[in-house]
């Protein structure tokens, strides 16, 4: 009914630039999106103050019907950043939503080894959260380095550790380009954000693993 009014402009944003379109990608609403997708007024990539788009949102909640209906419209960039400089990909990895990461990454526009802001990338990003899934699926292309550091020089496998995550810091350690004595910029190692966090699996592997030496300070 609302769409119906001339006066109506479906793609009027609010205080913080979030248009219907938005807020609806947000919740999951796929029968509003679709309703909002046939004016030719929306934009399906218009992004919010902190620069997050329709996708971006959609992605974040795991919403999977909601990023292929936005995929499918040629406007839409899968790459488009946020003000941090995360994709839609990396907000998919860093919550854990599989299929989501699946989707995006059958476009050949979107890059899993791309960094944010702060040099995080996707990889990163699910390592430190624990998503071994993700974690798995990243790894699968080339293009994500699994030991790839951030701007303070720590690496997944640092920060997997720090938060004791078993299968990630396992899964990892698995590769041979990961090194596991790499330090980061305060000189801290894996191992020592695994014995400062006291997690007993994660030193366990870790001292396990061929490469690494205890760290003496």
């Amino acid at each position: 009914m609302l769409l119906g009014r001339e006066e109506v402009n479906p793609d009027k944003p609010d205080n913080e630039g979030k248009t219907p379109l938005s807020h609806a990608a947000w919740y999951g609403y796929e029968r509003v999106v679709k309703l909002l997708l046939a004016r030719e007024e929306v934009n399906p990539d218009s992004h919010d103050h902190l620069r997050r788009t329709p996708l971006s949102r959609a992605a974040r909640c795991g919403h999977e019907q909601m990023v292929k209906l936005l995929l499918g419209r040629k406007e839409v960039d899968p790459e488009n950043p946020n003000l941090w400089g995360r994709t839609p990909l990396s907000r998919a990895a860093k919550c854990g939503h599989e299929q989501v990461v699946k989707i995006l990454l059958e476009r050949e526009e979107v890059n899993p080894g791309k960094p944010d802001r702060y040099g995080r990338t996707p990889l990163w990003l699910a390592a430190g959260d624990g998503h071994e899934g993700v974690v798995k699926i990243l790894l699968e292309r080339e293009e994500a380095n699994p030991d790839h550091p951030d701007r303070r020089a720590r690496t997944p496998l640092s920060r997997a550790a720090e938060y004791g995550r078993e299968r990630v810091v396992k899964i990892l350690l698995g590769r041979k380009e990961v090194n596991a004595n790499k330090q980061d910029r305060d000189r801290r190692t894996p191992l020592m954000y695994a014995t400062s966090r006291g997690h007993e699996r994660v030193i366990e592997l870790l001292q396990s693993h061929e490469v690494v030496t205890p760290s003496v300070t």
